[in-house]
């Protein structure tokens, strides 16, 4: 208590001259219009700098989760790429359709999602005017996410996989084994694998992809893996979970995959039908 009373002794003086030096600022920035705007402004440019560093920062501190992200599908896209090219199968370019490829793709961000519920639908910012219709696969680095449902000028919306309707043909990776994906609106981390022959030889980490057997998803997409196998219903219909690569509750960007001969094969199929 005695050095507290014996430094404002010794700096009463400079303290005043302190005290003083605030009240007049403390006038000048009150009254004074132009001052007062100059203070504010001041204050405005530091606080918002400041928070342009922390924004700065964040980011920066993700950087190393998105570089992760974006190298593990950069690697999955570029394996799928150099599986389909030697089998004649689709390339990945942009958003201009090539009349020497069957597939194109077409990035979006999903802007809504749903998937707690037992119909589930995506929204993404990209419709009509970059070529999106029904009935187009959805995809992204991991794997399946839905089937294109609507679409507006600017918008449209996913039937996801997380969805009671949809129907997906899948297959065994690397066998001709197939059958129809679906969900049986439980966990949006399972969905079911039916129609699979009791011959085939499926295993517990068995991996499951698309069966290539509509005009929607080109065959070999990924979407899943073989968490069990229903004993009790070991028969020609036997059911098989598969646990998906993706997380639906966590999503950001996807690719909308244009099948350019869907139309010569649907009008065809249909005439056959006839």
């Amino acid at each position: 208590m005695q050095q507290i009373v014996y430094f404002f002794q010794r700096y009463k003086y400079f303290l005043l001259f302190v005290c003083l030096e605030l009240i007049s600022l403390s006038l000048i920035f009150t009254n004074l219009n132009y001052q007062q705007s100059k203070f504010i402004s001041s204050s405005n440019f530091l606080v918002g700098g400041l928070y342009e560093k922390i924004s700065n920062t964040k980011d920066y501190l993700s950087l190393k989760e998105i570089n992760e992200t974006l190298v593990e599908e950069n690697n999955q896209l570029r394996n799928l790429l150099d599986s389909q090219n030697k089998s004649g199968g689709f390339l990945i370019t942009n958003d201009s359709a090539l009349s020497n490829n069957k597939f194109t793709y077409i990035n979006a961000k999903i802007i809504n999602n749903n998937f707690n519920s037992a119909f589930n639908f995506l929204t993404i910012d990209a419709g009509e005017n970059r070529g999106i219709e029904s009935e187009m696969a959805v995809i992204n680095g991991k794997g399946v996410i839905g089937i294109t449902d609507q679409s507006s000028s600017k918008y449209a919306r996913i039937q996801s996989i997380l969805n009671k309707n949809t129907r997906i043909n899948a297959r065994l990776k690397n066998t001709n084994y197939f059958g129809t994906l679906s969900w049986n609106g439980e966990d949006y981390n399972v969905v079911q694998l039916i129609d699979i022959p009791r011959q085939a030889p499926v295993n517990v980490g068995d991996t499951i992809e698309t069966g290539g057997k509509s005009t929607i998803f080109p065959e070999a997409i990924p979407i899943g893996y073989v968490s069990k196998i229903d004993e009790a219903q070991k028969s020609v219909d036997n059911e098989i979970y598969v646990t998906l690569f993706n997380d639906m509750s966590n999503l950001k960007y996807v690719y909308i995959i244009k099948n350019h001969d869907k139309k010569e094969i649907l009008k065809l199929e249909n005439i056959n039908n006839e």
